[in-house]
């Protein structure tokens, strides 16, 4: 969605503009998702990193954060060139600081805390919903 508003990549406008402006067209577009949109709302990363982006999350919609440790994050994305942020010597290390920064941004924001692991996408979907439904946000099937 930001990318079809900014007519480029996320890491071309992140490098042209910078992280603090790319911070604050996201958060418009979680503002206005928030309020208008039905339905599975994949954040970015840093999202939680504006106290309104949180806020907006949380009062707005069920929030479940996938936890992941930054060495399983590190494995999925180590040939990914498309996040900025990783752009650096040691991404892995990059990783860990930002899981420790982010962590209990991310727990904040949450109603659902869900440790990936290494389970099959399937499975993770059904942990989703089951807990969904355990609360009483999705009907029990």
């Amino acid at each position: 969605m930001i990318e079809q508003r900014l007519g480029c990549s996320i890491r071309e406008y992140f490098d042209r503009e910078g992280e603090d402006r790319f911070r604050d067209l996201e958060q418009a577009v979680v503002d206005d998702l928030t309020l208008h949109h039905r339905g599975v709302l994949a954040t970015g990363g840093g999202a939680v990193l504006r106290e309104a982006n949180r806020r907006h999350l949380r009062e707005r919609g069920s929030v479940v954060y996938l936890r992941s440790q930054p060495e399983e994050v590190f494995r999925r994305l180590r040939h990914d060139v498309s996040r900025p942020l990783l752009q650096v010597d040691d991404p892995l290390a990059r990783l860990r600081d930002l899981f420790a920064a982010r962590d209990p941004l991310y727990r904040e924001a949450a109603q659902f805390v869900i440790e990936t692991g290494r389970p099959s996408v399937a499975t993770l979907v059904n942990m989703i919903v089951m807990q969904l439904e355990l609360a009483g946000v999705l009907p029990q099937s």
